[in-house]
């Protein structure tokens, strides 16, 4: 089993916030009282839970704010593929504005959505084996988002749905996205055939976990300060 993941994790914890100093505190003063070999099996799972809180939350308030879709161009929603023709159409004419506020509606839809996320990621955490703990430890550079995915896609489905359906209730979408379809050449004839809401919460679950993936990425290849002697002996071996 690899420290060096759970080192570098536990050095994000270090920057994240003031509350997880005592957490780095105790692993440090755990390190001081055993033997440099390695931290035991309990204290790996519980570093890693805490620091896989820490990232997951980072991931929710990026993605969760106003604009933290529509001003990202790596997750911001864009028209469904189905309506892509029907949008350069619609520009064409000289109504690309109608375009704009409904892809600005739908990306609301999903900041407003998204902070949901915490609760459903801290429950995957609390249920984290040992066994899962090993696999993210010692896997690839989004085994932890892998994990994630795995764990809490279907609760977050459930749980985004009728968020983005009030959501894009409330800011207009639903009428926006049907004025798009009757004014625009062969708009007509999607009406009824595409489920809008379905549409956005997958793009905001895509959002989120390519956001969960790249701090994750970060987290393993990037190791901020070494504060403590724990992280200080693991990365002097290196």
């Amino acid at each position: 089993m690899r420290p060096t993941l759970l080192a570098i994790i536990l050095s994000l914890c270090c920057t994240a916030n003031s509350q997880l100093d005592q957490i780095l505190k105790k692993a440090d003063e755990t390190f001081n009282q055993r033997n440099t070999s390695g931290l035991g099996n309990d204290k790996i799972i519980a570093g890693l839970k805490q620091a896989l809180q820490v990232s997951t939350g980072k991931a929710v308030a990026v993605t969760g704010k106003t604009d933290g879709f529509l001003k990202n161009e790596a997750i911001k929603i864009l028209l469904p593929p189905k309506l892509k023709t029907v949008g350069t159409g619609m520009r064409m004419l000289g109504m690309g504005a109608q375009v704009d506020e409904l892809e600005v509606g739908m990306n609301r839809a999903a900041e407003q959505a998204t902070p949901y996320a915490k609760q459903i990621f801290l429950n995957a955490v609390k249920k984290m084996t040992f066994d899962d703990a090993r696999k993210i430890l010692t896997g690839g550079d989004t085994a932890a988002t892998a994990y994630f995915q795995r764990t809490s896609s279907a609760d977050l489905t459930t749980a985004f749905t009728p968020i983005v359906q009030r959501s894009m209730q409330h800011v207009g979408v639903v009428q926006q996205y049907n004025r798009v379809l009757a004014n625009a050449p062969g708009g007509s004839a999607l009406a009824g055939q595409f489920d809008l809401n379905k549409y956005v919460v997958g793009k905001t679950l895509d959002g989120l976990f390519l956001m969960l993936g790249e701090e994750e990425k970060k987290i393993r290849t990037n190791p901020a300060a070494q504060t403590t002697a724990l992280l200080k002996e693991v990365f002097g071996g290196k």
